[in-house]
């Protein structure tokens, strides 16, 4: 059993910033968390549910998230856990109790001294405004894609200019339209047809313009 754990241990330690782990465990054992690492998602990077009549606490996280994204991620959702455990579904999801917990988190783990000055200055910013803000959440989100590794040719949509095209994740060409607060409209190539696009999703850029 000492053995499974520690292998255990080993897995988890690979996807964290280096001296997170400890901590990190201690909350996972304490609230008896099962914590799975899955494959990418591009519309979640995490999700929390609660105990039912067949499991406890779940918490699954995206396994292609670099370590301080995954960390903060996990706090995130940490934090639904133990809003759940104290009102359970009686508050908003994102509303003042979440934050103040997710608020503390963020803090215990960043006296840590385990994120870059950059990180935890966009931290620090979004403490001081509503932590599930749309711009907060942005700001966060640009700082952390920084210690991703490059991948050739994937950009966010916001990087492209107007009338560029890319290709999303369900493999079609789309020609990259105005901006509508925190979404581009974008135009399907083959169909005309519109759609919504977040400025901090992936795609493929392309190159060259349709005939």
């Amino acid at each position: 059993m000492a053995k499974k754990i520690e292998a255990h241990l080993h897995a988890l330690a690979r996807y964290l910033p280096e001296g997170a782990l400890p901590r990190v465990m201690d909350y996972l054992q304490q609230y008896k968390v099962h914590l799975t690492i899955t494959l990418p998602r591009q519309t979640v990077l995490g999700d929390y549910r609660h105990p039912d009549d067949y499991s406890g606490h779940r918490i699954s996280i995206n396994g292609n998230l670099n370590p301080y994204e995954f960390l903060i991620t996990l706090l995130h959702e940490l934090a639904h856990l133990i809003v759940f455990i104290h009102h359970g579904n009686r508050v908003e999801t994102h509303g003042p109790e979440w934050q103040t917990i997710y608020a503390q988190l963020l803090r215990e783990f960043m006296a840590l001294k385990i994120f870059p000055a950059d990180i935890v200055h966009a931290l620090h910013l979004s403490l001081q405004r509503p932590a599930a803000t749309k711009a907060g959440e942005q700001a966060l989100a640009r700082v952390l894609r920084k210690y991703n590794p490059p991948k050739d040719g994937i950009v966010l949509i916001e990087e492209l200019q107007q009338g560029e095209l890319f290709r999303a994740e369900d493999g079609k060409l789309y020609e990259r339209g105005p901006k509508l607060r925190t979404r581009y409209r974008c135009k399907q190539v083959d169909t005309g047809k519109e759609y919504l696009f977040h400025a901090l999703y992936e795609v493929k850029k392309w190159k060259t313009k349709q005939p």
